[in-house]
């Protein structure tokens, strides 16, 4: 009798966190990779910090939580939130010893080398330089601050979250042994950077502006002696806790929540590593933090400051060139986008090609007569979207026009208030999601009067309606005009606005209620296949996986000889080469010049083979507690498309770091190969530069072949 395996002991997954960590590691290790141009290294540097940020903010601070509550329930890993919360510190504090040593030993040294010199202390300021410093101390910094004394009238100031500050010790001239405690916030209204005169052949010198005020800092206390100044800057808990069923207005609470996120909690305090003892010990006291979550820093606060240096003109020659997104061959500017849908469905893969086709169709839509409503679905959108402005023109010109904005859309909850205010004013039916839900599916429906009576287009996405991010994230698209997957979206629709839950979908699956099952579904045809010898295979590509039932069910399918590859960027639960369980299972995480966020699902299905896009990750958030969705590539052309999409990933020996059996990855060892950059494959074809199967003369980069068996 065959013996029953137990796909769910602790020990075949790893935490998420210490996965998360991993996979920031991996980004920091774009920032030390010498075949990255100096700047493209300077800005994988500046995510690893603003990364780490949200971290805390958001995941860190959920687990503080925890341990506040007494909540003492393990994680699918074995562990409870206080023995994460002990790791996480220890990988973190390895994490930002790492960062400041790639910033300090590496990347200084060849930023003076290639004509910019960053001076790390105003001491180091030349006599030219300092008279400069201490004027534009007076002209433009002087008037903005604001020093705040401590003593026994004024109590210790709420320091903001992620605000960088100087703290300093005072004492009265003529009592120099008693200490008083003063604060300044840097000015975020102000560049960080300051551009220093330099001598022309001498390229560029740059100072932070915390530097220049801790220059002139007496001025800000003329009664008394400074002692020590030091810069510090604090991480406060901003999990939004909004109780959806006791709030009466869910706009008016979020409203009121965001103000709560600036004086949350303060789990992080950074600090100069030089810093005063002294000092150190009244902000420990006063910001009640334990040693464990104090960052000793060797070199400048919030390396954020590195994305503005990134940004800064003359040093276009260590950058990549900015890639222009290619337009879609099937919609050409000015093409009637309706007519070209109903030619057939059309494949968009971003930023390869343009995002324009999706602002065309939404604005086509509102100027259409023949239009009669767009219902549409935002998440995250950018600062002047076009999108928003055509929904609101939609509904100006008589349009029924439904959109629902996710209030709950995390660190972008005050931009879609104000959007969703404006499309409210222009005429516009908002809706402000799910009780208890977020809805982060993507998906645009636009209802249309034809001559044989009404025809619904469709667009669903893996990504946001979001024009800036589409220039820098992978996504794929689908506009199309089926009937069945029209009939799905308007069932979608009035879930969204009703309480209507469909008895059946056509093509669509849907979480947070029928996503889930349909995946376990799929996967265990694979397994079954496996069992009667037929050839099985699945190919998942998302950014993370840490569900433990779709883990589980992929540890069953593997030890019944299902071939399992998976494209990871981030977190990943799963565990490789556990013999008998996951042998069958590879894992690669592709770290690239654009941040990879397709989903795109694979089933051989006994050479039926399935593809589907969507919007959810492998994680319980997006299976459970969200409205997401996920839709079928039926069209043979377009399969063949996405199957090569996911060759190619797999393919990747240049940005693809391979999940090991002892939870590290590892970058393949390239000697002697031809060099496949998925990124840049992608690029090249959008471009129309090369054929599918040309091998480039250069070795940079290979084009593999449709041919090659999945």
């Amino acid at each position: 009798m065959e013996e029953m395996l137990n796909f769910t002991k602790e020990e075949y997954y790893t935490n998420r966190e210490i996965s998360w960590i991993g996979f920031n590691d991996r980004v920091l290790g774009e920032a030390r990779d010498k075949n990255n141009p100096l700047f493209e290294r300077i800005k994988f540097l500046s995510i690893t910090a603003s990364n780490l940020d949200e971290f805390f903010m958001i995941r860190v601070a959920s687990l503080k939580d925890m341990v506040h509550a007494k909540y003492t329930k393990k994680d699918i890993s074995g562990l409870t939130a206080s023995q994460q919360l002990e790791q996480i510190n220890k990988k973190t504090h390895e994490l930002v010893s790492t960062q400041y040593s790639t910033y300090n030993r590496s990347l200084l040294p060849l930023l003076k080398q290639n004509g910019l010199h960053v001076l790390s202390e105003h001491e180091q300021l030349n006599e030219e330089q300092a008279k400069y410093a201490d004027k534009f101390f007076k002209e433009n910094v002087y008037p903005v601050l604001t020093p705040m004394a401590v003593d026994s009238s004024r109590p210790f100031p709420l320091i903001r979250n992620k605000s960088l500050n100087i703290g300093a010790l005072l004492s009265k001239k003529n009592k120099k042994e008693e200490f008083e405690f003063a604060t300044v916030q840097v000015p975020s209204v102000l560049d960080r950077i300051v551009l220093l005169p330099s001598k022309k052949d001498e390229g560029k010198t740059i100072i932070l502006l915390e530097e220049i005020i801790e220059r002139n800092i007496q001025k800000l206390f003329l009664n008394y002696n400074v002692v020590c100044a030091h810069p510090y800057r604090i991480m406060r808990n901003a999990d939004l806790t909004i109780d959806e069923d006791e709030a009466a207005d869910l706009l008016k609470e979020i409203q009121k929540q965001l103000k709560k996120r600036q004086w949350g909690e303060v789990i992080r305090l950074e600090v100069e590593d030089k810093i005063d003892k002294r000092l150190l010990k009244v902000l420990r006291k006063e910001l009640e933090i334990r040693d464990e979550d104090i960052y000793k820093i060797n070199g400048p606060l919030d390396l954020t400051f590195l994305m503005k240096m990134y940004g800064m003109q003359g040093f276009e020659t260590w950058k990549m060139p900015e890639y222009i997104p290619r337009p879609v061959p099937e919609i050409q500017p000015g093409d009637d986008v309706f007519q070209q849908i109903r030619k057939g469905d059309i494949l968009l893969h971003h930023p390869y090609q343009s995002f324009n086709p999706v602002v065309d169709f939404v604005r086509q839509a509102s100027m259409d007569k023949d239009v009669l409503a767009i219902k549409q679905t935002l998440y995250r959108v950018s600062g002047n979207s076009p999108i928003i402005a055509a929904l609101a023109q939609a509904a100006e010109n008589g349009k029924q026009v439904s959109v629902l904005v996710e209030l709950k859309a995390r660190f972008d909850e005050q931009n879609n208030i104000v959007w969703a205010k404006m499309l409210e004013k222009a005429g516009c039916h908002v809706i402000y999601g799910l009780v208890g839900l977020k809805t982060h599916s993507k998906i645009t429906l636009v209802v249309r009067k034809e001559e044989d009576g009404i025809r619904r287009y469709v667009h669903l996405g893996t990504g946001n309606y979001n024009d800036n991010t589409a220039k820098i994230y992978t996504d794929l698209g689908l506009l199309t005009c089926s009937a069945a997957i029209g009939e799905d979206a308007t069932a979608a629709f009035n879930m969204l606005s009703g309480y209507s839950e469909p008895l059946s979908w056509n093509k669509l699956s849907v979480a947070p209620l029928w996503l889930k099952k349909r995946f376990l579904r799929m996967i265990q045809r694979e397994t079954e296949n496996a069992k009667q010898g037929k050839k099985a295979h699945i190919i998942a590509k998302a950014n993370s996986i840490c569900d433990s039932s779709i883990i589980a069910a992929l540890y069953e399918a593997s030890s019944a000889g299902v071939k399992i590859e998976l494209i990871i960027r981030g977190i990943c639960s799963l565990k490789v080469g556990i013999p008998g369980i996951s042998d069958n299972i590879e894992v690669r995480s592709i770290v690239g010049n654009f941040l990879e966020h397709a989903r795109i699902f694979y089933f051989y299905n006994d050479g039926q083979e399935e593809i589907y896009l969507g919007s959810a990750d492998w994680m319980p958030r997006n299976l459970e507690r969200r409205v997401e969705i996920m839709f079928p590539v039926e069209d043979d052309k377009l399969k063949k498309k996405v199957i090569h999409i996911l060759k190619v990933q797999l393919k990747d020996n240049v940005k693809a770091h391979i999940l090991q059996p002892d939870g590290t990855y590892q970058k393949l060892d390239k000697r002697g190969k031809q060099l496949i950059n998925a990124q840049e494959v992608f690029c090249l074809e959008a471009d129309e530069i090369v054929e599918s199967e040309e091998t480039l003369s250069n070795d940079r980069v290979f084009v593999p072949s449709e041919h090659h068996d999945i």
